[in-house]
């Protein structure tokens, strides 16, 4: 039975409906196709609801950390190699059917993306630059030889996973619902060659805080035997096979006390890359530091939004080498991602010696999360259109 609440979004949608030719090119993704419109009004029809479907889940949302749990619904499509994604449709959350010889299977042939909603005082729902997701995706779809979703086939999908798991939305600062994209070779194939047939896919879960410690600092391991990515490789993009690498290296490190890894580069072992999944920021006096997404590092939405509000906020943003040592003489160092939000660093451990940094509540670490979680409430006005509300 699908909930109420997503019909009473299908209400609001339909209103709101414009077909995507209508579109311009700067409103586009901020659009509803009619295939949201069309695929949440069938469920609907087809379904009986109560009042008593309004309500949030049943879930403990002062407790909510970050681990899966099921929803109600998924969104799914379909195309084959050669091809282009059309209409898909919603449908209950579960297993799906893969050959055993499936090109995701046998040849990690992949992508995954991460976006959230989130609720705000008022009860709207929204989105937090979703757009940059998709185009995320595409890039990473070519260099993976995929066949990839239109931008607006890939937001008409988050929200349509977003309305029919509108309950799920956690209360307004108790967290919110964590969207996963997922574009896959579904089809078989047994030599080194691209599958036969794609699946886009998407599904969600109500997530909390990504680390243990919550909002205490982090403590970090620098990695110099694994490395994250390579030149030349797919480090750049969000593919499946740059993750089961480093599970090795992150259970090690938490074996030994420490929240995470932070990688060198794996040429010279000498500049810093990444943290396993998010971006890290170094400040020295009034200039803020980034590595350079130079192919083996990530091009963070969270990150891309942090240089933006650093900069309004007065600060000179580099992108650019950093080497190790530069470390030692920081002001403060974060992280920063869609999973992890803004999260300081108390410490860093490389070959034995742990340095440590200051942690209060003036870091600008805090000062970027206040800013960047004020945009998203709708305190702070959104000046750069990063913010689709959904309902």
């Amino acid at each position: 039975m699908i909930q109420r609440s997503a019909c009473v979004g299908l209400r609001l949608l339909s209103r709101a409906s414009t077909p995507p030719s209508s579109c311009t090119s700067k409103t586009r993704a901020g659009c509803y196709g009619t295939q949201a419109s069309s695929s949440l009004r069938e469920a609907c029809e087809s379904s009986n609801y109560s009042r008593a479907d309004d309500e949030y889940a049943g879930v403990e949302w002062d407790n909510l950390g970050f681990g899966l749990m099921e929803t109600d619904y998924m969104y799914m499509m379909r195309c084959g190699r050669d091809e282009e994604f059309k209409q898909g449709q919603l449908s209950r959350y579960g297993n799906i059917e893969l050959s055993p010889s499936a090109g995701v299977l046998n040849y990690g042939q992949g992508l995954f993306e991460g976006t959230k909603a989130f609720r705000r005082e008022d009860g709207g729902l929204f989105l937090f630059r979703p757009q940059e997701n998709a185009i995320r995706m595409q890039i990473g779809a070519q260099r993976m030889c995929m066949p990839c979703p239109s931008v607006e086939q890939f937001l008409d999908a988050v929200k349509q996973t977003a309305l029919a798991n509108r309950r799920w939305i956690p209360p307004p600062g108790k967290g919110s619902l964590y969207i996963r994209p997922l574009l896959m070779g579904s089809g078989p194939v047994l030599g080194l060659a691209p599958a036969s047939e794609y699946t886009f896919l998407v599904y969600a879960s109500p997530v909390g805080n990504y680390f243990k410690e919550a909002t205490a600092p982090l403590n970090l391991y620098v990695e110099d035997e694994f490395h994250r990515a390579a030149r030349g490789g797919a480090g750049g993009v969000k593919s499946i096979t740059n993750y089961a690498p480093v599970l090795k290296a992150i259970a090690r490190a938490r074996d030994r006390g420490f929240s995470d890894v932070l990688y060198l580069d794996s040429i010279n072992k000498r500049n810093i890359e990444e943290v396993s999944s998010c971006n890290v920021f170094i400040l020295k006096g009034n200039i803020l530091s980034t590595p350079a997404t130079n192919g083996t590092i990530l091009a963070g939405v969270t990150r891309k939004s942090i240089i933006d509000i650093a900069r309004d906020l007065g600060y000179e943003v580099e992108e650019r080498s950093i080497p190790i040592e530069e470390l030692i003489n920081a002001d403060e160092i974060f992280c920063t991602g869609t999973a992890v939000g803004v999260a300081p660093v108390g410490s860093i451990t490389y070959k034995g010696n742990r340095i440590e940094y200051k942690t209060s509540t003036q870091l600008l670490s805090q000062k970027l999360y206040s800013r960047l979680t004020g945009i998203q409430r709708g305190i702070i006005k959104d000046n750069r259109g990063w913010i689709i509300e959904i309902d």
